[in-house]
């Protein structure tokens, strides 16, 4: 069989209410398996896809599902959108020590499963130079293991959908597959927040939606769906809820209904979860259609924590058409991606044993300016251990280790999770 004519399946992990899922599958994708913890999106995911084998719990855990069971093994893609927490702005950027962190961990899974391709997705921070040598970690791994991989970030209304939202995506194929890999074209979408939802806000009779359409005239901030930890339903932190203001909408949270005739034009409306989920990308009109199960604020959590699909359904169909060798095929070398994340963890990573200042500045070609290698260890050390020794009153350095999670039994993680586990969403 050629590889043009092959079905394409896919394993989901952190799967949540289904907006990558929905998204890959519309790019040829057929889910063998689906891990998601929060009980809500399970009930959402077998709610739109009962024949989905679909499992519910700590994806990390053995008790959930088993990623060495030889029918996982050999799939084209492994797919997930792993916990943000560890890297958002918004948090304490703990990286590799948050007990959240799964991305590494995800890694080492397409070591043990031999996918074709992997996709992960993250938040806009993971791109920061906070975590330049958390990513040089992961590129160097993957390579080890096998793969090409290649980091962008995209922007949800580049692709169709009217809202900002920023994510940063992973994807790793084979040698064989990679000449054939584009990222998907980008194109600023003219839909504004308005054109949209303008019917949904007019379908109770008000009579300001067509005014309100008129105002709402430009994109959605990124639409943030907390967590069990933090918040309820509302729009987002202070700046999120200017923008809001600006587009006439009420930030502060989230209707059952739109206005209805009673409701003052000159007052601005709330969003319901229905809207939001257009604002996603879930829009009906375009065929992507999704029910959510859950109570008001669940299914807001479900939709706002999603990968849009229309951005979903890009980089699948990228990563399809390469492993079905579709498109227009580039030589090998004009593809790969050298992008150097952090020169020092890969002089680090390559030294034979210690390596000292003056070593490590031969292996990145050129000197650190006063402070700057300081500055730099202690960044390392944030999600690496840095050994040091000192000889004839040299000081060296070793890369020792990483810090997070790559499936230890024994690892910390374990017990940060268990006690954290209610607050984990």
């Amino acid at each position: 069989m050629s590889p043009s004519d092959r079905d394409l399946t896919v394993i989901e992990i952190c799967a949540g209410a289904g907006g990558q899922a929905l998204g890959l599958e519309k790019a040829g994708f057929e889910h063998r398996l689906a891990v998601e913890i929060d009980s809500n999106a399970v009930k959402t995911l077998k709610l739109n896809r009962s024949h989905w084998d679909v499992k519910t719990g700590d994806v990390a855990d053995l008790a959930t599902w088993n990623p060495q069971l030889p029918e996982y093994k050999g799939i084209d893609l492994l797919a997930g959108g792993v916990p943000c927490p560890p890297f958002s702005i918004a948090g304490k950027q703990l990286g590799a020590t948050d007990e959240r962190d799964l991305f590494a961990w995800a890694v080492e899974l397409a070591g043990t499963m031999q996918p074709n391709a992997l996709m992960l997705e993250n938040v806009r921070g993971l791109s920061a130079q906070r975590f330049s040598a958390y990513r040089q970690h992961m590129k160097d791994r993957l390579e080890e293991l096998g793969y090409w991989s290649d980091w962008r970030l995209l922007h949800a209304a580049d692709f169709g959908v009217p809202q900002l939202r920023p994510r940063f995506v992973l994807v790793a194929l084979r040698d064989a597959d990679v000449p054939w890999f584009h990222w998907p074209t980008e194109e600023r979408t003219s839909k504004t927040v308005g054109s949209v939802l303008r019917n949904l806000m007019a379908e109770n009779g008000w009579p300001g939606a067509d005014a309100w359409a008129a105002r709402a005239n430009d994109i959605a901030p990124t639409i943030v769906g907390g967590s069990k930890k933090h918040g309820g339903a509302d729009l987002g932190p202070t700046r999120a809820k200017r923008a809001w203001a600006e587009l006439g909408v009420d930030a502060m949270g989230v209707w059952d209904e739109a206005p209805d005739a009673t409701f003052p034009v000159d007052e601005s409306p709330r969003l319901t979860a229905d809207m939001v989920a257009v604002l996603q990308g879930w829009d009906p009109k375009e065929g992507y259609e999704w029910d959510f199960s859950g109570r008001k604020t669940s299914k807001y959590r479900q939709i706002g924590n999603a990968f849009p699909p229309p951005v979903a359904r890009a980089v699948g169909t990228s990563i399809a058409r390469a492993l079905r060798h579709e498109g227009v095929k580039r030589d090998r070398e004009t593809v790969a991606s050298e992008v150097l994340h952090d020169p020092l963890y890969r002089a680090l990573h390559s030294a034979d044993g210690f390596a000292t200042v003056a070593q490590l500045q031969k292996a990145i070609g050129g000197k650190f300016e006063p402070g700057e290698f300081e500055r730099s260890i202690a960044h390392l050390a944030r999600d690496f251990i840095i050994e040091h020794q000192e000889l004839e009153d040299v000081r060296s350095y070793r890369l020792a280790g990483f810090k997070g999670f790559v499936g230890q039994a024994d690892h910390e993680r374990h017990l940060k999770f268990a006690e954290m586990r209610a607050k984990i969403s």
